[in-house]
């Protein structure tokens, strides 16, 4: 009786622990459940269960208001084709599919970049050995034919004569490294005058109308100004030049006179001249 007590009391004992062991174990594997979620949550916080659910509302109201916005346009698309294509119907029936057409064509169509050289920043940008010139030549400038020359003189002294038909333009100046002609005396300006050859027309002897090679004077706004004849003349303006003018530039003493190949001939040969002057206007035509 002892033992069968004895075995009785272990079996009710065991009952007792079972379940109480069983609910640690519950607790336990629970815990760790716990313990791994939010070790999960601390890794990664966006991806939470409410933040997920969260973000697929939000992903599933966005979709549903993008569809909404295509209807719409696609409703007004249509509606405005539907009302392009009943008045071109009306004004022109036979040509209203053709007309739509062109207009779709044009649209597809558009204007491509150009990358070509437009020639806007040469104006700000006309530099010439690393220095800006303040001055362009004229569409109507062109290389004489008839050799023209300046001779030079400084208080009665006769100075080396300059040939100066080999080229449209002359610059004027003190600033040496662009200077056609240096003038080196400290009045004049860097950038002082140019001579420029010009293409301009001319009424003959029997009034027909001609053209010819004429040089001439731009002052480039010197601070001393340009002296034709001992006469200042304007800034930025062209003088027209003829034989045995005089120029001078600022305060220096030289003294430019202005000749050509046939003027140690007598003057009376305005013919030649004249003939002289329809060769060029032939070579430049």
């Amino acid at each position: 009786q002892e033992r069968d007590d004895h075995c009785r009391r272990g079996n009710e004992e065991r009952k007792q622990r079972y379940p109480s062991e069983q609910e640690h174990r519950r607790e336990r594997s629970g815990d760790r459940d716990r313990h791994r979620d939010h070790s999960d949550r601390r890794k990664n916080p966006n991806e939470r269960p409410g933040v997920r659910g969260h973000e697929r509302d939000r992903d599933v109201q966005n979709i549903r208001e993008q569809q909404a916005e295509r209807e719409f346009y696609n409703e007004r698309r249509r509606e405005h084709r539907q009302n392009n294509e009943g008045s071109g119907i009306d004004q022109n029936p036979e040509l209203g599919q053709s007309d739509n057409k062109p207009k779709e064509k044009a649209a597809v169509n558009k204007e491509k970049p150009s990358f070509e050289l437009s020639g806007a920043l040469l104006e700000d940008t006309n530099t010439f050995r690393g220095v800006v010139i303040k001055y362009s030549e004229p569409p109507e400038a062109r290389i004489p034919k008839k050799r023209w020359r300046l001779y030079p003189f400084k208080n009665d002294e006769f100075l080396p004569v300059m040939y100066i038909h080999r080229q449209s333009a002359y610059l004027l100046g003190r600033h040496r490294r662009i200077a056609d002609i240096p003038i080196d005396h400290p009045s004049c300006s860097k950038q002082h005058a140019v001579f420029q050859y010009r293409l301009v027309e001319y009424t003959r002897a029997d009034g027909t109308v001609g053209r010819r090679v004429r040089p001439y004077i731009i002052d480039l706004g010197s601070g001393n100004g340009t002296f034709l004849n001992n006469q200042r003349i304007e800034p930025q303006r062209y003088y027209e030049l003829k034989e045995k003018d005089v120029l001078k530039f600022g305060f220096s003493s030289r003294e430019y006179v202005l000749l050509h190949e046939s003027s140690d001939k007598s003057e009376a040969n305005t013919k030649d001249d004249d003939d002289d002057d329809e060769k060029e206007e032939e070579s430049d035509s």
